[in-house]
């Protein structure tokens, strides 16, 4: 079996300059800017980040939508919260007015019978 043969300087650098030769051809070969395939996936592009941003533009205003839905519905439970405090405050209020009344009638007939 032979041996490894250690490439010179003048392959190393005939296979650097192969590679920049494959490189530059192949730059070279692309479709420039006036291609009409080239314009027309430009175009295609255009026209799905349209779609996109339209998309979006309908998912911002359905979220706006549901924070809104949200808000609004807190804010009819905080109502609700309000009202069930001044109902329980005034039942107790009403409680309390009948004891003392009842307090009082009952004091109004212990004087009574003395």
């Amino acid at each position: 079996m032979s041996g490894f043969k250690e490439p010179s300087f003048a392959d190393r650098q005939k296979a650097a300059q192969q590679a920049k030769q494959d490189i530059l051809n192949k730059f070279r070969s692309q479709p420039g800017l006036d291609d009409p395939e080239v314009a027309k996936r430009r175009a295609e592009r255009e026209t799905q980040a349209a779609e996109r941003a339209k998309a979006k533009l309908v998912r911002d205003a359905a979220k706006a939508e549901q924070k809104l839905r949200e808000a609004e519905a807190v804010a009819e439970a905080a109502a609700q919260l309000v009202r069930d405090k001044e109902e329980a405050v005034a039942r107790e209020a009403a409680l309390e007015a009948e004891k003392k009344a009842a307090r009082d009638a009952r004091y109004a007939a212990r004087k009574k019978r003395k």
